[in-house]
Order: C-alpha cells, then structure tokens, then sequence
C-alpha cells in the first residue's frame, strides 16, 4: 500500500535512475580513499534506494520487509549484468552482495526502530 499516493513512488524510482545513468558510464574515474571503499559506497547508495522505498510504500512486518530486500537485491543483480555491456564497466558479484546488504541493514533498523516504538506505546 502506498503511503500518501503513487507521488511517492517518484523519488525512489528517481533514485533507480541515477543508479542506471551512473552505471551506464564507462569507468568510474573516482580515486577511492581506501581498499574496498566502492563496496561501502554500494551498500549505501542501494541502502538509500531501500530507505527511499520504505519511505514511498511503508513495511509492515518481517515479510514485506524481505520482499523490499529482494527487489532492491534484484534491482542490484540487474545493475550488475547491465554493467557487462557497459565498455569499461565490470561485472561483480560482490558489488551486488554490497548492494544487498545496504538494503538489508536499512531494512533491519527501520524494523527495529518500528518495533521500539510499538512497545514504547503498549508500555
């Protein structure tokens, strides 16, 4: 369920777009600080992808939140076999592992934070 229209929808599926434009670009051309920086900056650019969803359709228990991992995990994948045809561009599975666990642990402390507040109000 949508939470206040399908406007919100705008801004998540806006943020799948920079996703795409950016790893249609040959080579990233970024000097990382420090060994496998890139794999932090995927977690948080799909972590973001996965805040911005909960933000647009909500999660209402552990189910909806799994299924909101495997989309944003899938959406990862995806991202990964696109970057194949991309010149300059590689495929790596542990990019996509870092994507997965960006959208995973955004989910697990929206679900914790949920399930603080609910047994603060019952309290």
């Amino acid at each position: 369920m949508l939470r206040g229209g399908k406007k919100r929808l705008l801004l998540p599926l806006g943020w799948a777009g920079v996703i795409f434009y950016l790893s249609s670009q040959s080579g990233t051309g970024l000097e990382l600080p420090f060994l496998h920086a890139d794999k932090w900056i995927h977690a948080g650019i799909y972590g973001v992808l996965a805040a911005l969803f909960l933000w647009a359709v909500g999660g209402n228990g552990p189910k909806a939140l799994g299924t909101l991992v495997g989309l944003v995990s899938l959406y990862g994948a995806t991202d990964e076999v696109h970057q194949y045809f991309v010149p300059g561009r590689s495929t790596d599975v542990w990019d996509w592992v870092a994507d997965t666990v960006g959208a995973l642990v955004v989910a697990l402390l929206y679900y914790l934070a949920r399930w603080s507040r609910l047994t603060r109000e019952e309290s």
